[in-house]
């Protein structure tokens, strides 16, 4: 079943000279068209304006298409009265921890979101300390989020979000901001919380990061270019690149050694560990191809 499903949508802002003039519109989403199913692991790369940020804002109702139409969970996202309901499905965690954290004590921030939809005390208190173990942060519930690392708060915004009880998740590039630890642990998060049958979508331009997905699709104005399994997206590495995309350095090294001789087989590794893994075989005569 599609969870999600955006038809023919189109969205442009405004643009403005010095004197606060309209003087034209940038279309940053162009007739664009996708279904996600539940349970979908989506990774969505695009350069910078590419039109990925403004149609993940579609998906939860930030925005409305001005041409074309979003369903979530088979509901037109246009209609006011299901805003709510829409929010509820379809959960955001954006770039910046910091401007997300609205308590200063982290199970008060996680329980803001259900409170205010009026969850019952008994099941706030269930939400909260599940959505917060779901993340590996129970233990720090009431401590202070000023304390954390970036990590750790991106985590504790994730809580807020699942304390809703959400059918997707949309990250948008909500590893930005982080250091390499950091987005381990947040992507450690993510992928546990898929395994849990939460549909995800993660906008991104780590390529690493989106090679851990199940399907990719890149954006490129406004328009969805390729769309596949990480292999078959990257595994087209020199079309991806026509987008300003660079593939996974694992991929990139095993083309290298590939032109030079070495026969690697046809699965296309993804990360440094499976292509070790390959060489290796390949070293040892093939015996585990």
């Amino acid at each position: 079943m599609d969870l999600i499903k955006a038809e023919d949508i189109s969205y442009s802002f405004k643009e403005y000279d010095e004197e606060g003039n309209v003087t034209g519109a940038r279309t940053a989403v162009d007739h664009l068209s996708i279904t996600v199913p539940a349970g979908t692991f989506l990774a969505v790369l695009g350069r910078n304006g590419s039109g990925k940020s403004t149609f993940a804002k579609h998906l939860n109702a930030l925005l409305i298409p001005q041409e074309g139409t979003v369903y979530v969970d088979g509901i037109d996202t246009s209609k006011a009265k299901d805003m709510l309901l829409i929010r509820r499905n379809v959960g955001m965690v954006f770039q910046n921890p910091d401007n997300q954290i609205v308590s200063t004590v982290i199970e008060e921030d996680v329980a803001f979101g259900p409170e205010n939809l009026g969850v019952p005390h008994g099941e706030l208190e269930d939400r909260v300390y599940g959505s917060l173990e779901k993340v590996g942060m129970s233990e720090y519930a009431s401590n202070s989020p000023t304390k954390l690392s970036g990590g750790q708060k991106q985590r504790i915004a994730i809580a807020g979000v699942l304390a809703m009880k959400p059918k997707a998740v949309v990250f948008d590039e909500a590893t930005a901001m982080l250091d390499p630890k950091g987005r381990r642990e947040v992507m450690a998060a993510l992928k546990k919380l898929h395994e849990e049958g939460i549909t995800i979508i993660h906008i991104t331009h780590h390529m690493e990061e989106a090679s851990e997905a199940e399907r990719v699709i890149i954006i490129n104005d406004g328009k969805v270019v390729m769309d596949g399994t990480p292999q078959e997206v990257f595994g087209n590495h020199a079309e991806a690149e026509k987008y300003g995309l660079r593939a996974p350095n694992a991929v990139l090294l095993r083309d290298m050694l590939k032109s030079g001789g070495m026969q690697l087989g046809e699965h296309i590794a993804l990360d440094e560990e499976e292509l070790a893994m390959q060489i290796a075989s390949h070293l040892r005569g093939g015996e585990d191809d």
